[in-house]
Formats: structure tokens, sequence, C-alpha cells
């Protein structure tokens, strides 16, 4: 049986009457969900996060694990909405070494920030809750200072926006009038705090970011945004006490589909079809960090060995060693404030390392060096 997920009401915008699209209050109803379809497919998703989970602790620093695992998801929920920046570009700039397009490397890094942003306030007795409130604050950090930064950043939209096409009258969608975001947005966060018993975390998480994208609260940065809130689920469900799961990874892979799916839920009330997918995104993306983190391990642990089987290498070049998996790329100076200690001392160590075949250098040239740990470099862009 169909169901009707919401209503269209006239909306003018830009000279153009069109139909707008609201959406009826979470969960779905008329008929319910038929959650006993999803019992197999919640399972195995849940499974892969505790595997996960476990996995992390077999590396010394669950630090590195974040490291990487933020950075790769800061970076493909950019590359869903066209940033072309790469995770090398990303460690290029943290390690201070030039990179051509900046302006797309500041989005990724503004991403970040709102990231940390939410986790902080989240962590913090004191901090905010999953809310409108946290979610403009994060939404004024992705967008501070980059494209974007001339529409209300940090602010419910005021106007009519649109997905798709070249003017309203053309658009693939036409989301809720501006007058009545607010009420939808407090809507949602009132089903993230009270939702009815029995829905599995993820299957409510599933609902809210189709829920999220609907409403279309921002005049930019929806899917960033979106995407973020899924991150801050995760842990606030108790489902990923860290976030080393990079989920916009499957939807980047599987974007047709992922805009597909939420775009039936609109049209048809096919709420089933999008969550079948999201949990199947889960397992996968899991899946996916689980082997990640056990092929970095598997390097670190090999590296290691080697160097400390080095009759040149000493205390310099062990405590460098540690700091790799955090700053994969590197200058010397930069290895000289991350050791405090003299450049000559920071140059014999990056050597030793690099005798060793555990980082190479990038630019051949005599001065203005930098070095990359290719090997865990290449395990993560790959």
């Amino acid at each position: 049986m169909k169901r009707t997920s919401g209503n269209y009401v006239t909306s003018t915008t830009s000279g153009e009457s069109v139909h707008a699209f609201v959406p009826y209050p979470l969960p779905p109803a008329a008929p319910a969900l038929a959650l006993e379809g999803f019992f197999e497919n919640n399972n195995r998703a849940e499974l892969a996060l505790a595997r996960l989970s476990g996995v992390s602790g077999l590396v010394p620093s669950v630090d590195w694990l974040l490291y990487s695992a933020i950075r790769k998801e800061a970076l493909l929920t950019s590359q869903i909405e066209g940033t072309q920046a790469t995770l090398t570009d990303l460690f290029d700039e943290e390690a201070g070494i030039k990179v051509g397009n900046t302006d797309d490397v500041e989005e990724v890094t503004n991403y970040l920030r709102a990231f940390r942003y939410v986790q902080d306030n989240l962590r913090d007795p004191r901090g905010l809750p999953i809310s409108v409130r946290l979610l403009c604050e994060a939404h004024r950090l992705l967008l501070d200072g980059v494209r974007g930064a001339g529409k209300q950043p940090g602010e419910l939209r005021r106007s009519q926006n649109w997905i798709g096409g070249t003017r309203p009258g053309n658009a693939a969608f036409v989301p809720p009038p501006a007058d009545q975001v607010a009420r939808l947005m407090g809507e949602l966060e009132q089903f993230i705090h009270s939702a009815p018993p029995g829905l599995p975390p993820l299957v409510k998480m599933a609902l809210v970011h189709a829920q999220f994208e609907t409403i279309h609260p921002f005049l930019d940065g929806n899917g960033r945004i979106g995407r973020l809130l899924i991150a801050a689920l995760l842990e606030h469900w108790g489902m990923l006490a860290e976030p080393l799961m990079y989920l916009s990874g499957y939807l980047k892979q599987h974007q047709a589909e992922y805009y597909r799916r939420l775009s039936i839920v609109r049209s048809e009330g096919d709420w089933e079809a999008w969550i079948a997918f999201f949990l199947e995104g889960v397992a996968v993306a899991a899946a996916d960090a689980e082997r990640n983190i056990i092929a970095i391990a598997s390097l670190v642990a090999t590296d290691r060995r080697r160097l400390l089987a080095a009759p040149k290498a000493g205390s310099a070049s062990y405590r460098l060693f540690e700091l790799l998996p955090m700053m994969p790329r590197f200058t010397i100076e930069r290895v000289r404030k991350a050791l405090d200690t003299s450049f000559p001392t920071a140059n014999a160590a990056v050597q030793v390392l690099e005798e060793l075949g555990i980082v190479a250098e990038l630019t051949g040239q005599k001065k203005n060096r930098s070095y990359s740990y290719q090997g865990y470099v290449e395990l993560l862009t790959g």
C-alpha cells in the first residue's frame, strides 16, 4: 500500500508560482512502517558497527584512527557537493605545504570545524544537545568565509529554495515554504528526543536524515549538515562511541541512488526502500572502515618493528614515527616544532625514516623539502 509522506502547497519565488512539498511529521503513518522487514538488515548494520568499535583497540591510539576517519568523512561529504579537494591536499595544507585549490580545502576544513563543534557540545554536560540551534551554529562554521557565505550562515532560510533545474518552475524538487521551516525543524528536533519506542536507532537515523533533506532548512550546505547530523546521532544514540565510519564514502559511490531513494520517499511515500538503502550503507561503510583499521594497524606495526631493529634509530626518530599517523605529510620545520627540538636533530630523525623507506621525500629539491608517510597515505586514499 502506498502512503503519502506530505502535501503540496503553492509558493511563489522569483516571480513564479510553484508547488512546494511539506512533509508530514515523523514517524511515517498510514500505513506505519513495516519494521519486520528491517530486522535482518538492521542487525547486520548494528553488528558491523560493533565490530568496528572493537577493532579500534588494535592500534595504540584511537586518535590516529579519528584523524584519518574524520578527514575522510569531511572530504567525501564535501565531494558529494562538488568540492574538488583531495585527502593529500588536506594533509598538505595542515603541513604548511602549498596547495593549489585553497578554496576547496577551506570548505573541507570548515566541515571539520563544524564537526568538532557539534561533537564538543554533545560531550560537554553544559553543551547544546542535538537541536535546531546546534545545527545552525554548525552551519555558521561550515559557510564561514567560503562559497555560500552570503547565504544566511547560521540561520534558517527566509526565502524559498529549490533543488535541480535552472529556476523554480523546472526544479526537480521544491522544499517547504520558508514560513514553515521553523515549525518543521522543531518537529524534527522533538522526534529526535522523543521517538516512539520500538524504532531501532539506525532506522530513526534514516528517517531523520531524509526528513532533514526534505525540509532543506538552509539556503546552502544542507547535504553536509544533514550528513553531519548522521554522525552526531550515531554517538547520541550509542551506536558508535567515536566517529570511525565515513558513511559519505558509500553515499558518494551510490550518489544517484542516494538522491533517487530520497526522492521516492517524497513522491511515493516509500520510506522502506530508503531505510533499506541506508542500513546497507551503514553495514558496508562500517565494514570498509574496519578493513582500513586492520590495514593501518598492520602497516604501522610492521614499520615500527623495522625502525626498532635499525642501528641508527634513536629517540627522535622513534618519537617522530609515532606522530606520523597524525601528520602523514610534513616538512623538517614541522617535525622540529612537533618534537620541540633543533633543526639538525629533526633532520636526522627524518633521514633515518627515509633510509628505511618508511617516508619518502616529495620535491627532489635540496631546500624546502617535504615528506610523506606514503604507505599510510596510499591506504587512506586507495
